[in-house]
């Protein structure tokens, strides 16, 4: 039967770590290390499931303790803006209310998608242009090419670090090590 490591929802509570990058960074991978040496009495993440974590960013993104690492992964780099906005637009997509959809669209608009919003993502200024236009008249999908073009990003570019940081490793090692025992 295999071992299981620390419950993230847990673990991710106390992320709302210091702005020195390095402690912050130092201080998820010392906590992820600490509470996977409590594997065998803790609830949480096996195995197979972190090591499916790495087979495509879907598979990560679709998995809540995957999902709430690899945020925290992100947020440790400042660079989460784009899993930020990624969510935000997959809740936004849910929106059943013309005025809702109208009002949040604004938001997302004015939060990340303007030029020199407070949480800029990196899309071309064609598709910038063409969100712009669409605003007058939002629809569930007048996010959709910029929220391809920044899945896009993650998965060529923030997914990889992901996989190769220390934090993916040394949660991948703990559970490795706890189906050796």
């Amino acid at each position: 039967m295999l071992s299981l490591v620390a419950s993230p929802p847990q673990e991710l509570q106390h992320l709302n770590m210091d702005t020195d990058d390095k402690k912050r960074a130092g201080n998820l991978k010392f906590r992820l290390q600490c509470r996977s040496s409590q594997a065998a009495t803790t609830e949480g993440i096996c195995y197979e499931e972190i090591s499916q974590w790495s087979q495509s960013l879907e598979g990560l993104l679709s998995s809540k303790y995957g999902m709430k690492i690899f945020q925290a992964f992100l947020k440790s780099e400042f660079s989460d803006e784009n899993i930020d906005f990624w969510l935000v637009c997959e809740d936004y997509k849910k929106i059943k209310s013309s005025f809702r959809m109208s009002s949040r669209a604004k938001k997302i608009f004015k939060r990340y998608i303007q030029a020199e919003a407070p949480r800029e993502i990196n899309i071309d200024h064609k598709t910038r242009e063409m969100i712009r236009r669409n605003m007058k008249a939002p629809t569930t999908v007048c996010f959709d090419d910029a929220r391809r073009i920044v899945y896009g990003l993650m998965e060529r570019d923030s997914y990889p670090r992901f996989l190769r940081s220390d934090i993916f490793q040394a949660l991948l090692d703990s559970t490795s090590e706890s189906i050796k025992m």
